[in-house]
């Protein structure tokens, strides 16, 4: 199973199409929205986990690229300001994929890139502004 965190940007023209819908259905893919900020007749963005068999995979995403959908894979480009954070643990409260926890009985704020989906609610929570977002904007 082939799984990958991905933004989606949606010109204007195809908004309002059934993209997705399409895309789950027929090339046997599943998903997982994290963020979505979508408008009628304004551009769209979308970041969501997108699974299935390789192949499959691959398809799907030449289907997006053909539809015109700009898609980047979420880099692993967040981190967090060790000297600004001062463990509060407001982060671990939003962060959907559990990319940021609580060790315990330490209550230490632990980070774990490789589970972050770069959906960007801890850095709007962060009182201190210790977590910083980038995105790889390069498909592989």
């Amino acid at each position: 199973m082939h799984s990958r965190m991905l933004v989606l940007r949606f010109p204007k023209e195809i908004v309002d199409q059934p993209i997705i819908t399409n895309l789950v259905r027929d090339y046997n893919l599943t998903f997982n929205i994290l963020k979505a900020q979508i408008f009628p007749r304004k551009e769209g963005m979308l970041v969501m986990e997108l699974r299935g068999a390789e192949s499959d995979f691959d398809r799907g995403i030449k289907y997006l690229q053909e539809c015109g959908v700009e898609v980047e894979p979420v880099g692993q480009g967040i981190r967090r300001d060790d000297d600004k954070c001062y463990q509060c643990g407001a982060c671990t409260a939003v962060c959907p994929t559990g990319a940021l926890h609580i060790k315990r009985p330490e209550m230490q704020v632990l980070f774990e890139a490789e589970r972050c989906s770069a959906c960007e609610l801890c850095v709007k929570t962060c009182p201190v502004r210790a977590m910083i977002v980038t995105f790889d904007r390069a498909i592989a």
